[in-house]
């Protein structure tokens, strides 16, 4: 008889229970909270692969790299724009804002077409194209001679981009079905740590070469070097489609979301909880120093009101992502959504540095449950053939929202006051809650 710990069942700080428990926690719940339309059937799935934990772990390494590399560049990009040429403060805010949008809203077009080639030609070949063309186009970056051809490359990148929706593809069709929500919270928990470690180390590169171009140097190779291991060590069972088999154009990417009970609504999902969170960033330092006055350590100050939110979400992100798979992935999204509502009000009346910072690491607490079990109800309820589709059109929604957001911030900052972005945020995930609780459904 093999010992105990062979079975995943017996690992309960690791996994949730078996899936027939699980369902049957879900059936004794979905009582108050469930929609009053009969929850659908999610379509067919595709079975687990043999590998699936190999895998997922893979993946979540090279997310938390990738994401360093993505982050590397933050503290170093309006530092760099001098000798771009750009002259003066308020050139320098224009263009640092202009070029953290255009990479993403390239992306957001872009998405759908490569969740099509993804259904045709395999997630990984997707997440190796990602890897590997930002690595060249990031490595470019260290050579351009102005603004203009600096922007062209972080245009390029948008349209090569995508390497975190094609992750979750690749990850959500390896997994078994009652282990999505808790592959999905470590995934985004990789992605996270990738983020909180890449600022410091692009600023700490910075200062030992005395260059700002090495640190586009050094992000490429990491990112080739996530390709690498992509490439060697991760392994796929994919079936491509049988020949003759329809190849929906992009718009019928967008038809499959419109007639799957649930996808649209998770578009709408997606994109204001993407768009609330990134809409208070440029105010973020702002509003610390309205708040702490003329101190010596503002950036110090600004930097750790950032970060305790990752450091809250790093920690919720696992947790309510193997909540979701027993108590049912809706259900932790409206707790998620209304916690996170509940958390961004009150910084707009704190009266002092800490008391925001608290505040702050409650909203990482809700927030780290939001996109985790979004993307699983998207992974449990589109088709299986279709899901690298309609994973490319949600992560459109993400882009729109993670582009949109900073500019809207800002204008809303500039008109009614900073306070007023922190109101306007939970008002968004209230909404966001609202259209959940009468829209999505949960899957059996």
């Amino acid at each position: 008889m093999p010992p105990a710990l062979s079975r995943p069942d017996a690992w309960p700080l690791y996994f949730p229970p078996a899936r027939a428990e699980a369902e049957a926690m879900n059936a004794d719940a979905r009582g108050a909270d469930a929609p009053r339309s009969p929850a659908p059937e999610a379509p067919p799935a595709e079975a687990a692969a043999p590998n699936w934990q190999r895998t997922l772990f893979l993946m979540i390494g090279i997310q938390l790299g990738m994401n360093m590399g993505f982050t590397v560049l933050s503290p170093v990009m309006p530092l760099f724009l001098p000798e771009l040429g750009v002259r003066g403060e308020a050139a320098v805010n224009m263009w640092a804002g202009v070029l953290s949008t255009v990479t993403p809203l390239v992306a957001a077009f872009a998405s759908p077409l490569w969740g099509r080639v993804a259904d045709r030609r395999g997630r990984k070949l997707m997440v190796l194209r990602s890897c590997f063309a930002i690595a060249l186009f990031i490595g470019l970056m260290s050579l351009a001679a102005n603004v203009w051809q600096f922007m062209g490359l972080r245009a390029l990148m948008g349209v090569f981009a995508g390497f975190n929706a094609a992750t979750i593809s690749l990850v959500a069709s390896q997994v078994p079905p009652n282990r999505l929500g808790y592959s999905l919270g470590w995934l985004s928990t990789g992605q996270l740590v990738g983020t909180l470690i890449g600022p410091l180390l692009g600023g700490f590169v910075a200062d030992v070469t005395g260059s700002y171009r090495m640190p586009f140097v050094f992000t490429s190779g990491i990112c080739a070097l996530c390709g690498v291991l992509a490439l060697v060590l991760v392994k796929e069972r994919f079936s491509p489609p049988k020949a003759g088999a329809s190849k929906a154009s992009l718009l019928q990417s967008f038809a499959i979301l419109a007639r799957s009970p649930g996808l649209l609504p998770l578009f709408v999902v997606l994109l204001l909880a993407q768009f609330g969170v990134q809409a208070v960033q440029p105010v973020v330092t702002l509003y610390v120093q309205q708040l702490a006055g003329p101190v010596p350590a503002l950036a110090t100050l600004g930097g750790l009101a950032f970060s305790v939110t990752g450091v809250a979400d790093l920690i919720a992100s696992p947790f309510l992502g193997r909540r979701s798979d027993v108590l049912g992935y809706r259900r932790v999204l409206l707790i998620a959504l209304g916690g996170a509502a509940l958390a961004s009000a009150p910084q707009a009346f704190v009266p002092d540095y800490w008391s925001f910072v608290a505040a702050r690491f409650a909203l990482g607490l809700f927030i780290g449950g939001i996109l985790p079990t979004a993307n699983a109800l998207v992974g449990r309820l589109a088709p299986a053939g279709d899901r690298g589709s309609v994973y490319g059109v949600t992560a459109s929604a993400m882009f729109l929202g993670q582009s949109l957001g900073p500019l809207s911030g800002g204008a809303i900052a500039a008109t009614l006051g900073l306070n007023w972005v922190f109101l306007v945020t939970a008002v968004l995930l209230a909404a966001n809650l609202a259209w959940v609780w009468a829209k999505v459904p949960e899957v059996r």
